[in-house]
């Protein structure tokens, strides 16, 4: 194996479980029927929703798991195609 190869296993593990964490961490946005009869109870935070820290958790998840795929395609390029 390639040092290359080493190194974006590692990153690649170390995405995932931040990941993991990440998404263990968010809370779940089911409200059951209550939530789906009642409608919307969240308008009053409408205003703020980009600036709590469950939106900064979803927006900071959404660009590891972009990353995450990027690189997973990176390396697969690499171990496919420059190793041999």
């Amino acid at each position: 194996m390639t040092p290359w190869e080493y190194i974006l296993g590692a990153v690649l593990i170390v995405i995932s479980i931040v990941l993991i964490i990440l998404v263990l961490l968010q809370e779940s946005k089911q409200q059951g029927l209550s939530g789906a009869i009642a409608g919307g109870a969240d308008t009053f935070f409408g205003k703020n929703k980009g600036r709590t820290m469950e939106a900064k958790m979803e927006k900071i998840t959404k660009i590891l798991c972009t990353v995450f795929i990027i690189l997973t395609l990176v390396t697969t390029f690499v171990v496919g195609f420059l190793a041999k």
